[in-house]
């Protein structure tokens, strides 16, 4: 099995590193409402990731969505160990930053490359937010 890797850079918004299998939807996602706190599974109805588990994954996503209690949702989840490892955003917004600086989630967003389109669910991701890049490892 042959393996590829290649980088995409961004822009850090939330400080750390982590590493972990990406999670990829090409939706806006909501943790108030639409994931399940209490396991890290995706509960809004139609959507993309609707019954998978985000938890201990590199969740790859357009950007959130919903009120501000996701933000509150995102640190309970941490908690919990429900919660992704980090975030890789096409857009970022206040909502899912908030909840990743309270619960220590590194984000890297606006990269050179849609990550939506250039990282698949399996992928091996590592983040490392202070330098902005997201290192993807791919099984061929």
């Amino acid at each position: 099995m042959t393996m590829t890797t290649f980088i995409l850079t961004g822009r850090k918004i939330v400080t750390g590193k982590a590493r972990g299998e990406a999670l990829v939807t090409r939706e806006a996602i909501s943790f108030n409402g639409g994931v399940d706190n209490m396991t890290g599974i995706v509960t809004e109805p139609g959507h993309e990731l609707e019954g998978q588990n985000i938890a201990g994954k590199v969740l790859v996503f357009l950007t959130g969505k919903g009120s501000t209690g996701g933000s509150y949702k995102i640190y309970d989840m941490v908690s919990r160990g429900t919660a992704p490892v980090a975030f890789v955003q096409v857009a970022p917004e206040a909502i899912t930053t908030i909840g990743a600086i309270i619960g220590n989630i590194p984000v890297v967003a606006k990269l050179d490359q849609d990550p939506t389109q250039a990282i698949t669910n399996g992928d091996l991701i590592e983040v490392d937010a202070d330098a902005g890049t997201v290192s993807v490892t791919r099984s061929a």
